[in-house]
Protein backbone atom coordinates (compact mmCIF):
# COMPACT_ATOMS: atom_id res chain seq x y z
CA UNK A 1 0.00 0.00 0.00
CA UNK A 2 1.52 3.17 -1.21
CA UNK A 3 1.95 5.72 2.31
CA UNK A 4 1.30 9.11 2.25
CA UNK A 5 4.27 9.86 4.77
CA UNK A 6 6.84 10.90 2.77
CA UNK A 7 9.42 11.34 5.74
CA UNK A 8 13.01 10.26 5.16
CA UNK A 9 12.25 10.37 1.58
CA UNK A 10 15.35 11.88 -0.56
CA UNK A 11 17.04 13.06 -3.76
CA UNK A 12 19.23 10.14 -3.19
CA UNK A 13 16.96 7.54 -2.03
CA UNK A 14 15.16 8.41 -4.92
CA UNK A 15 17.85 8.06 -7.75
CA UNK A 16 19.34 4.88 -6.22
CA UNK A 17 15.28 3.37 -6.21
CA UNK A 18 15.09 4.42 -9.74
CA UNK A 19 18.48 3.06 -10.93
CA UNK A 20 17.39 -0.09 -9.27
CA UNK A 21 14.67 -0.06 -11.62
CA UNK A 22 16.58 0.94 -14.43
CA UNK A 23 18.96 -2.57 -13.46
CA UNK A 24 15.63 -4.60 -14.14
CA UNK A 25 13.60 -2.87 -16.67
CA UNK A 26 15.75 -0.95 -18.77
CA UNK A 27 15.42 2.80 -18.93
CA UNK A 28 12.19 2.94 -20.21
CA UNK A 29 10.44 0.65 -17.63
CA UNK A 30 11.29 4.01 -15.49
CA UNK A 31 8.59 5.79 -15.14
CA UNK A 32 7.50 8.02 -11.75
CA UNK A 33 3.99 6.20 -10.54
CA UNK A 34 6.62 2.96 -10.81
CA UNK A 35 9.31 4.90 -8.62
CA UNK A 36 6.60 5.96 -6.09
CA UNK A 37 5.24 2.53 -5.81
CA UNK A 38 8.71 1.21 -5.04
CA UNK A 39 8.97 3.82 -2.93
CA UNK A 40 6.24 3.06 -1.36
CA UNK A 41 4.84 6.87 -1.82
CA UNK A 42 2.49 8.95 -4.02
CA UNK A 43 4.22 9.68 -7.13
CA UNK A 44 4.11 13.41 -6.43
CA UNK A 45 6.49 13.28 -3.77
CA UNK A 46 8.68 12.74 -5.76
CA UNK A 47 7.90 16.03 -7.51
CA UNK A 48 8.98 17.64 -4.27
CA UNK A 49 12.50 17.05 -4.94
CA UNK A 50 12.12 16.49 -8.68
CA UNK A 51 9.95 19.70 -10.03
CA UNK A 52 10.63 19.60 -12.98
CA UNK A 53 10.12 15.94 -13.28
CA UNK A 54 11.55 13.06 -15.16
CA UNK A 55 14.03 15.25 -16.97
CA UNK A 56 15.35 16.54 -13.92
CA UNK A 57 15.72 12.82 -12.76
CA UNK A 58 17.70 11.75 -15.65
CA UNK A 59 20.27 14.36 -15.31
CA UNK A 60 20.68 13.11 -11.44
CA UNK A 61 21.18 10.22 -12.49
CA UNK A 62 23.67 10.52 -14.76
CA UNK A 63 25.12 12.84 -12.16
CA UNK A 64 25.40 10.29 -9.58
CA UNK A 65 26.48 7.54 -12.13
CA UNK A 66 29.65 9.21 -13.29
CA UNK A 67 30.82 10.51 -9.79
CA UNK A 68 34.23 8.65 -9.09
CA UNK A 69 34.62 8.94 -5.45
CA UNK A 70 38.25 9.83 -5.76
CA UNK A 71 37.20 13.45 -6.81
CA UNK A 72 37.46 15.38 -3.85
CA UNK A 73 35.43 17.76 -1.97
CA UNK A 74 32.05 16.21 -3.20
CA UNK A 75 30.59 16.72 0.55
CA UNK A 76 30.30 20.48 0.38
CA UNK A 77 27.29 22.25 -1.17
CA UNK A 78 26.74 22.57 -4.88
CA UNK A 79 24.71 25.35 -5.06
CA UNK A 80 21.83 26.01 -7.59
CA UNK A 81 23.54 25.13 -10.77
CA UNK A 82 24.76 21.80 -9.33
CA UNK A 83 21.89 20.73 -7.17
CA UNK A 84 21.35 17.47 -8.84
CA UNK A 85 24.28 15.88 -7.27
CA UNK A 86 24.10 14.13 -3.57
CA UNK A 87 27.21 14.16 -1.43
CA UNK A 88 29.22 11.35 -2.65
CA UNK A 89 32.92 12.26 -1.40
CA UNK A 90 35.36 10.70 -0.21
CA UNK A 91 37.58 11.03 3.26
CA UNK A 92 39.57 14.25 3.28
CA UNK A 93 42.53 12.13 4.43
CA UNK A 94 41.95 9.64 1.00
CA UNK A 95 41.20 12.47 -0.83
CA UNK A 96 44.72 13.94 -0.17
CA UNK A 97 46.50 10.84 -0.36
CA UNK A 98 45.27 10.28 -4.09
CA UNK A 99 46.26 14.19 -5.06
CA UNK A 100 49.80 13.55 -3.42
CA UNK A 101 50.35 10.73 -6.10
CA UNK A 102 52.37 10.83 -9.90
CA UNK A 103 50.23 12.40 -12.15
CA UNK A 104 49.39 8.95 -14.18
CA UNK A 105 48.86 6.65 -11.03
CA UNK A 106 46.20 9.85 -10.60
CA UNK A 107 44.69 9.43 -13.57
CA UNK A 108 44.49 5.76 -13.19
CA UNK A 109 43.00 5.10 -9.75
CA UNK A 110 40.25 8.14 -10.97
CA UNK A 111 39.54 5.87 -13.68
CA UNK A 112 39.65 2.80 -12.20
CA UNK A 113 37.09 4.36 -9.63
CA UNK A 114 34.82 5.64 -12.81
CA UNK A 115 34.70 2.63 -14.32
CA UNK A 116 33.74 0.69 -11.23
CA UNK A 117 30.98 2.78 -10.84
CA UNK A 118 29.97 2.75 -14.79
CA UNK A 119 29.88 -1.09 -14.12
CA UNK A 120 27.73 -0.50 -11.40
CA UNK A 121 25.14 1.19 -12.93
CA UNK A 122 25.43 -0.25 -16.58
CA UNK A 123 21.76 0.01 -17.29
CA UNK A 124 22.03 3.88 -17.33
CA UNK A 125 24.65 3.92 -19.89
CA UNK A 126 22.54 4.82 -22.80
CA UNK A 127 21.13 7.45 -20.38
CA UNK A 128 25.12 8.60 -20.34
CA UNK A 129 25.40 8.99 -24.10
CA UNK A 130 22.81 11.56 -24.05
CA UNK A 131 23.45 13.59 -21.27
CA UNK A 132 26.98 15.46 -19.86
CA UNK A 133 26.33 16.64 -15.89
CA UNK A 134 27.47 19.84 -15.13
CA UNK A 135 27.86 19.82 -11.60
CA UNK A 136 30.73 20.83 -9.15
CA UNK A 137 31.80 16.84 -9.23
CA UNK A 138 32.49 17.42 -12.77
CA UNK A 139 34.12 20.38 -12.56
CA UNK A 140 36.59 18.71 -9.85
CA UNK A 141 36.83 15.74 -12.35
CA UNK A 142 37.81 18.05 -14.96
CA UNK A 143 40.23 19.87 -12.96
CA UNK A 144 42.30 16.53 -11.72
CA UNK A 145 42.44 15.05 -14.98
CA UNK A 146 43.92 18.68 -16.23
CA UNK A 147 46.18 19.38 -13.59
CA UNK A 148 47.46 15.52 -13.91
CA UNK A 149 47.91 16.40 -18.22
CA UNK A 150 49.28 19.47 -17.75
CA UNK A 151 52.37 17.29 -15.00
CA UNK A 152 52.40 15.21 -17.84
CA UNK A 153 54.01 17.86 -19.94
CA UNK A 154 50.73 18.79 -21.94
CA UNK A 155 49.13 22.10 -22.95
CA UNK A 156 46.80 24.22 -24.20
CA UNK A 157 44.19 22.19 -26.60
CA UNK A 158 46.25 19.15 -26.05
CA UNK A 159 45.21 19.22 -22.36
CA UNK A 160 41.27 19.55 -23.14
CA UNK A 161 41.68 16.81 -25.77
CA UNK A 162 43.49 14.51 -23.78
CA UNK A 163 40.62 14.89 -21.07
CA UNK A 164 37.92 14.10 -23.45
CA UNK A 165 40.30 11.48 -24.63
CA UNK A 166 40.53 9.95 -21.07
CA UNK A 167 36.67 10.42 -20.51
CA UNK A 168 35.56 8.91 -23.60
CA UNK A 169 37.68 5.93 -23.24
CA UNK A 170 36.38 4.91 -20.17
CA UNK A 171 32.95 5.26 -21.06
CA UNK A 172 33.62 3.18 -24.02
CA UNK A 173 35.79 0.70 -22.51
CA UNK A 174 32.75 0.16 -19.89
CA UNK A 175 30.19 -0.06 -23.21
CA UNK A 176 32.36 -2.52 -24.67
CA UNK A 177 32.47 -5.11 -21.97
CA UNK A 178 28.73 -4.91 -20.69
CA UNK A 179 27.70 -5.50 -24.49
CA UNK A 180 29.37 -8.84 -24.69
CA UNK A 181 28.98 -9.46 -20.41
CA UNK A 182 26.59 -12.34 -21.53
CA UNK A 183 28.99 -14.12 -24.11
CA UNK A 184 30.31 -17.63 -23.28
CA UNK A 185 33.76 -16.15 -23.92
CA UNK A 186 33.36 -12.65 -22.24
CA UNK A 187 36.32 -12.21 -19.69
CA UNK A 188 36.78 -12.92 -16.11
CA UNK A 189 36.43 -9.31 -13.85
CA UNK A 190 40.18 -9.53 -13.34
CA UNK A 191 40.86 -9.89 -17.26
CA UNK A 192 38.38 -7.22 -17.98
CA UNK A 193 40.41 -5.17 -15.68
CA UNK A 194 43.56 -5.72 -16.82
CA UNK A 195 42.33 -5.34 -20.56
CA UNK A 196 41.25 -1.76 -19.24
CA UNK A 197 44.17 -1.18 -17.89
CA UNK A 198 46.30 -2.01 -20.84
CA UNK A 199 44.13 0.27 -22.97
CA UNK A 200 44.97 3.51 -20.28
CA UNK A 201 48.71 2.67 -20.21
CA UNK A 202 48.47 3.13 -24.32
CA UNK A 203 46.33 5.87 -23.82
CA UNK A 204 48.43 7.84 -21.74
CA UNK A 205 51.54 6.58 -23.64
CA UNK A 206 50.13 7.91 -26.73
CA UNK A 207 48.86 11.65 -25.11
CA UNK A 208 52.57 12.05 -23.58
CA UNK A 209 55.21 10.41 -26.42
Amino acid sequence: MVSRNNAGLSRERIIVEALHIIAGRGLGGLSMRRLGDALEVEAMAIYHHFPKGKEQLFNAIAAYVTTARVVSGLAEGEGPEEEELPATGIEQEDSEQVENLPWDQRITAWAEAYRTRLLTYSGALSLLMHRAPHTLAEKRTTALLEAALEEAGLSGDAVVRGRDALLGYCLGSVGHQVRYEDREDAPAEAEALARFLFGLRALLHGLTR
